[in-house]
């Protein structure tokens, strides 16, 4: 009998061990992948919980992201009076101050309809576009229903981060629970946004993202705080571009319509220690000057082909145009110039120019969109044409190029693909590049039916420079006769003007068409 009770009594340890305990009510809850700590008392184990991740991030569903569902229609350049078919993006949109939803401009570029969603509740309200930027793929969205954003509360961005960091991306799943996907920042740098090709900070996140309906926008955060939105997406390489905290700031506090600003110049490195010694240049660091953009703000400064860039506002600038940014650390000094810098401001460069250095302020402004020949985008707006006699003329344009696909470098007319790319080296003055688009075939077209894509250089003797060009001078036929004139073969072709006008409603009637023009500032006619 004593010896069973010793038995028993060496026992009951072994037993209370493997027993599973009832957790009472105050037992700290540990999210999987936290860092061990010493035991918390009470007040110190419910902040822990409080800055769980799965509990942030259900916070921040219900108080500050939301569904977003746009329905968007663009334009077929190919037929310009017509629309393409409507196409639905999903994405996940941030509040922030002033009742507004921030999105990326493409999930509501050619948007006919925007809905906004509450993931927690399916809550829904229409929303208006209140404002876009396509330089930064940026836009704000208001709820029609003032009411929709009660008890929301706007997340703040965060101020820095370093290669290394963590950020965590959010996507909304179909039952409004949240997933969310730990990523790490690979590298901050100067990269190009996909709109408008413009140089500003984005954020390379690794991440192993999930495909998901919704994900065409998704918010990056840290610790409650916007990192980023990610615009782009690589599933081979698992890794994510995101719109810069500095990009939101800017674009978040300009004006309305205020753009971006540039600098307008093309400069390379100064790595080369024979070219250095050519120039003369003792001074470290710096980079050369290639190109100035005739109407660009470094033109306007007075900065000219052949300066070398050595520092911008007091900081230094390397051989390769890095300086050393207190939150990001090396940084291409066009952040300084694109972002940091707001339209209107002023900037100092310092500069070496013929064995001399210098100091030249500078006034950023947003590029002169008049002296651009061929638009990067066309969003939002239906593009301009003019029909004459069944030819189809329109101006060139990226968006124009891209209906060949997403291979259209390759694939669009080369000349096409040269004028958009190098129009910088145009001559100035130049204008607009009027394509003949296509031939509808009518009687008066008849074996003009393969003429495409050709660049107009006169119409009835008259220069051609904008579609309004073409518009004025069918007004005044040589000789009865229409007469347009072409870079490439067929040099020249003919139309009797007096069919051309005699079969205008015909021709209407015809292909369905809305107006046989459609030129800026103007309706349809």
């Amino acid at each position: 009998m004593i010896r069973l009770l010793v038995f028993l009594i060496c026992l009951s340890p072994l037993l209370a061990a493997d027993t599973p305990k009832i957790a009472s009510p105050k037992s700290p809850i540990k999210h999987p992948y936290a860092p061990v700590e010493p035991s918390p008392s009470p007040l110190e184990d419910l902040e822990s919980l409080e800055e769980g991740d799965a509990l942030v991030s259900r916070k921040l569903a219900e108080s500050s992201i939301l569904r977003v569902n746009s329905t968007n229609q663009a334009y077929d350049f190919f037929q310009p009076w017509l629309k393409k078919s409507p196409v639905s993006r999903r994405g996940v949109g941030v509040l922030v101050q002033g009742g507004l939803v921030l999105v990326t401009a493409e999930l509501v570029m050619n948007s006919n309809f925007v809905e906004l969603e509450k993931a927690t509740t399916a809550e829904k309200s229409s929303a208006t576009v209140e404002r876009v930027d396509y330089d930064c793929n940026l836009a704000l969205l208001r709820p029609n229903d003032p009411a929709f954003l009660e008890g929301t509360k706007p997340l703040v961005l965060e101020k820095s981060l370093r290669v290394g960091s963590e950020a965590t991306v959010l996507q909304v799943e179909t039952n409004g629970e949240i997933a969310q996907t730990i990523g790490e920042i690979t590298s901050i740098s100067v990269g190009t946004y996909p709109l408008e090709n413009l140089g500003l900070l984005l954020y390379k996140l690794r991440v192993p993202l999930q495909q998901r309906d919704g994900s065409f926008t998704l918010p990056a955060v840290s610790d409650g705080r916007l990192v980023g939105l990610v615009m782009r997406f690589d599933a081979r390489s698992q890794s994510a571009d995101l719109i810069s905290t500095p990009v939101i700031r800017h674009f978040l506090e300009s004006p309305a319509k205020a753009r971006f600003p540039r600098m307008g110049i093309a400069f390379s490195s100064l790595r080369d220690p024979q070219f250095r010694r050519f120039i003369g240049l003792t001074e470290p660091g710096g980079v050369y000057v290639n190109e100035v953009s005739p109407h660009g703000s470094a033109a306007e400064a007075g900065i000219k082909k052949g300066d070398v860039i050595l520092a911008l506002d007091g900081r230094p600038i390397d051989q390769d145009g890095n300086y050393e940014d207190p939150n990001f650390g090396r940084v291409l000094f066009s952040h300084l110039t694109n972002t940091v810098a707001k339209s209107g401001t002023e900037v100092t460069f310092t500069l070496f120019r013929s064995g001399k250095l210098m100091k030249l302020p500078a006034k950023m402004q947003a590029p002169d969109r008049s002296h651009v020949v061929s638009e990067a985008q066309l969003a939002d707006q239906p593009p301009n044409y003019v029909v004459l006699g069944g030819l189809v003329f329109l101006e060139l344009s990226r968006p124009y190029l891209q209906e060949w696909g997403n291979d259209w470098i390759n694939t669009a007319p080369k000349r096409l693909v040269y004028y958009d790319a190098f129009q910088n080296e145009l001559p100035e003055g130049r204008g607009k590049i009027v394509i003949l688009d296509q031939v509808l075939p009518v009687s008066e077209t008849l074996g003009y039916e393969a003429i495409r894509s050709l660049v107009v250089t006169q119409v009835n003797g008259r220069p051609v420079r904008s579609l309004v060009d073409v518009a004025e001078a069918a007004k005044k036929p040589l000789k009865g006769f229409h007469k347009i004139e072409f870079e490439e073969d067929p040099k020249t072709i003919f139309l009797d003007a007096a069919a051309v006008e005699a079969h205008q409603k015909a021709l209407i009637e015809q292909y369905s068409l809305p107006a046989l023009q459609r030129l800026k500032g103007e309706k349809s006619r």
